[in-house]
C-alpha cells in the first residue's frame, strides 16, 4: 500500500455560516468609536483649562496663602514669623471683631430675608408671558447689572441727610422730620441694609419666576374650588412648591449678606461711630490699613469657615426634609 493511500484523507473545509449583515461594520464602529473617546478624554479639558488656570492662579493660590499667613506675623521685607494661633485668638477676643461679627450676621439676615420677600412679591406680580412683563422684568432686574459702586453713590445721593434731599422730601410730604440715614448711628445699619434689598430682590425674582414653573396649576384650581382666599392660595400652595427654591436662594443671600462689603465701604466705610462695621471692612482696615497681614488673614480664614458651615448645615437641612 503506498504512502498515498495510507494517508487520511482531510475533511473538506466547513462552509462559512451566512454572515449578519452590518455585523462587522458595526463593531468596527464601535471599536473605533472607543479608541476616539478613549483617545480624546482630554478634549473638555483642553477647553477649561485657561479657566481653571486663572482660578488656580487668582483664586486657590492666594487662599492657600492667606491660610498660611493666618498662622504667621507677616513681614515684608523682613521674612514671616510663625506664631501658630495667635492670630487666631487675637482675632476672637477683639471686641471690634465680634462687633463687626454681630453687625455682620444682622445685616446679613435682614438682606435676606427682605430680598426673599420683596423677590416673592415681585415674582407674583410680574408672573405670566406678556410683552409688557417681559419688559418690566427686564427693567427690574437692572439693579443687579448695575455695578455696585455706582449703586452705592446713587444711594449715597438718595440718602443725603438734609431736608431738601430726595428720600427726606418724601418723608416731608407726610409730615415726618428729616433723617439722617447712613450719617446718623441709629439708622445706618437700616439703610445699608434696605440698599442691598434694593440691589438683591431682582435677582431672587428671577430665580422664583423660574420656580413658580414647576407648581401643580391643579393645586391651585383645587384650592380654589375649596373656597381658599388668593393668600391663602399663596401661602398653603405657592410657599410650599418652592420650598427647594428658598433653600437655595437662602444660601445664595446668605452667603452674599456675610461677604458684604462694598456698599459699606463706599457708603460708610464702617462709620458712623462703627455702628456699620462688618467683618470684611474690618479685615481691609486690618490688612491694609494697618499692615496685620496675619490678623485679617486669620479673620478672613474664620469667615470661611462660617459660610462653609452655614452652606453645609442647610444641605443636611435640605436632605432630611426631602426623605
Amino acid at each position: 500500500m503506498s504512502l498515498d493511500q495510507a494517508e487520511p484523507t482531510a475533511a473538506p473545509a466547513a462552509a462559512p455560516g451566512p454572515r449578519k449583515p452590518g455585523r462587522g461594520r458595526g463593531a468596527a464602529t464601535a471599536r473605533q468609536g472607543r479608541s476616539r473617546r478613549s483617545g480624546r478624554w482630554w478634549t473638555p479639558w483642553l477647553f477649561l483649562a485657561p479657566a481653571l488656570i486663572l482660578f488656580l492662579y487668582f483664586k486657590f493660590i492666594p487662599m492657600a496663602n492667606a491660610l498660611t499667613m493666618s498662622f504667621q506675623e507677616v513681614q515684608p521685607y523682613l521674612g514671616n514669623k510663625w506664631v501658630g494661633t495667635e492670630n487666631y485668638s487675637t482675632v476672637l477676643q477683639s471686641h471690634g471683631f465680634r462687633e463687626a461679627a454681630w453687625h455682620t450676621v444682622v445685616l446679613a439676615a435682614g438682606q435676606t430675608a427682605g430680598s426673599m420677600a420683596l423677590g416673592l412679591v415681585l415674582a407674583l406680580l410680574m408672573e405670566g408671558q406678556g410683552r409688557r412683563l417681559k419688559f418690566v422684568r427686564s427693567a427690574a432686574f437692572l439693579p443687579v447689572v448695575v455695578p455696585i459702586a455706582v449703586v452705592a453713590e446713587l444711594w449715597r445721593i438718595m440718602y443725603h441727610p438734609t431736608g431738601d434731599g430726595m428720600l427726606n422730601s418724601l418723608l416731608g410730604l407726610v409730615g415726618l422730620g428729616p433723617s439722617g440715614f447712613i450719617n446718623d448711628p441709629d439708622t445706618s445699619m437700616a439703610s445699608i441694609m434696605l440698599t442691598g434689598i434694593w440691589r438683591g430682590a431682582p435677582y431672587d425674582m428671577m430665580i422664583i419666576l423660574a420656580g413658580l414653573t414647576s407648581v401643580d396649576r391643579g393645586l391651585y384650581e383645587a384650592a380654589k374650588v375649596d373656597g381658599a382666599s388668593r393668600w391663602q392660595r399663596v401661602w398653603h400652595v405657592t410657599v410650599p412648591g418652592l420650598r427647594s427654591v428658598f433653600s437655595i436662594l437662602f444660601i445664595l443671600a446668605a452667603i452674599r449678606g456675610l461677604r458684604v462689603f462694598t456698599e459699606v465701604f463706599l457708603l460708610t466705610n464702617g462709620g458712623p461711630d462703627g455702628s456699620t462695621e462688618v467683618v470684611m471692612t474690618l479685615i481691609y482696615k486690618l490688612g491694609l490699613e494697618q499692615n496685620r497681614l496675619g490678623v485679617g488673614a486669620a479673620g478672613a480664614v474664620l469667615l470661611f469657615v462660617a459660610t462653609l458651615i452655614l452652606t453645609v448645615v442647610v444641605q443636611l437641612l435640605r436632605r432630611r426634609e426631602s426623605k
